[in-house]
């Protein structure tokens, strides 16, 4: 009979080389199993005489037993492997959103006004706020707006209960009232851009209650014009990313501003569709002017001195023209398949370099 010593080192050689449980099976099999060396072995022992068997009988037992224990001890550590790399492959990191994309949208109201704020901060312009309730003077009466003007009228402004003294607030109409502002709390020169809310009473398809507004403001010594035409050109060219766009200047008439103008952008209508920068056809987008002396009059500045230029237009307008949204209502309807589709990547930032809109 072979080396009992050498049958042992072979046995448990194959114990130890099994990589998984179906090779670590089949390794007691061969060993243990009723075919199997060591179980061949045993069934031998009948046909010893009884003293060679006293001597055999003992070792293999203790074989079987040694082999047993090996085989145990080599499958809780199969075990132990296999559900460590079962562990590393299911691994969940709790610290990580539940859905493998990020669902939350910027809106595109404020990603329009990122926008803006970032074309004209490079231009060099700061962004000032005020409160969206305002008194007579600062949304109207420094705005060179009379006192028969139709937007003063029930009709068109939210008006607050009266005081004691008979005045009311108002809702803001207009972002302009930041401009009486900042005039009268800081010495000029000013380079301002006014975003923000202002409310209106009026509700349609093309207008809503509450809608976005934002302003700009200059006053120096000598800007003109031609300043302010400048200005609008390289904001359109910015703000629809083309290298080109034409644009043309209307005379009009706001109480604000003398002279006044309102800006056409040319655009193409094709299907229902508006394209930006194509075609022969026209498209409103803003109103703008020299500021007029009486507005600097009264912000306590000398019209003969001071001077600039002020314009202004709808943030909603220019976000459904810029991405396609066919419908006013719809950006204030909290449906979230419409934020998800013309919603924005939370952590984007438009820049001028890496782009304003993606």
């Amino acid at each position: 009979m072979q080396d009992i010593a050498e049958i042992e080192r072979e046995l448990m050689a194959s114990v130890s080389a099994a990589v998984d449980l179906d090779g670590l099976e089949a390794a007691r099999v061969a060993a243990l199993g009723k075919k199997g060396r060591l179980s061949g072995m045993m069934r031998g022992l009948g046909q010893m005489d009884p003293d060679q068997r006293k001597q055999v009988a003992p070792a293999l037992n203790q074989l079987k037993d040694t082999l047993s224990e090996a085989i145990e001890a080599r499958r809780a550590e199969l075990r132990r492997a296999e559900l460590e790399a079962r562990l590393a492959e299911e691994r969940v990191d709790v610290s990580l959103p539940v859905r493998p994309e990020p669902e939350g949208r910027i809106h595109p109201i404020s990603q329009v006004m990122d926008e803006i704020a970032e074309i004209f901060a490079d231009m060099g312009f700061a962004i000032a706020e005020g409160p969206d309730i305002e008194d007579d003077f600062h949304n109207f009466t420094a705005l060179n707006i009379p006192e028969e003007h139709p937007a003063r009228q029930m009709m068109d402004t939210f008006y607050l209960n009266e005081k004691e003294d008979g005045s009311r607030m108002v809702l803001r109409t207009h972002t302009s009232p930041v401009q009486i502002r900042t005039m009268e709390s800081k010495k000029p020169p000013h380079r301002i851009v006014i975003p923000g809310r202002t409310f209106r009473s009026d509700s349609d398809q093309t207008h809503t209650p509450m809608f976005h507004q934002v302003e700009g403001l200059v006053i120096d010594k000598t800007t003109h014009m031609g300043h302010l035409k400048g200005t609008l050109e390289a904001f359109a060219r910015a703000f629809f990313e083309l290298d080109e766009v034409r644009m043309r200047f209307r005379p009009s008439h706001f109480p604000f501003t003398e002279p006044s103008a309102e800006v056409d952008i040319g655009c193409a209508f094709d299907k229902g569709q508006i394209r930006i920068g194509e075609g022969e056809d026209w498209l409103e987008i803003l109103g703008c002017g020299m500021v007029h002396p009486k507005v600097l009059k009264a912000v306590g500045l000398d019209p003969d001195e001071w001077q600039g230029f002020a314009w202004g237009m709808g943030i909603d307008r220019i976000a459904m023209l810029k991405y396609g949204i066919p419908d006013l209502r719809a950006f204030f309807e909290s449906d979230l398949r419409w934020l998800h589709h013309y919603g924005f990547v939370p952590l984007y930032v438009p820049t001028l370099g890496g782009g304003l809109s993606r």
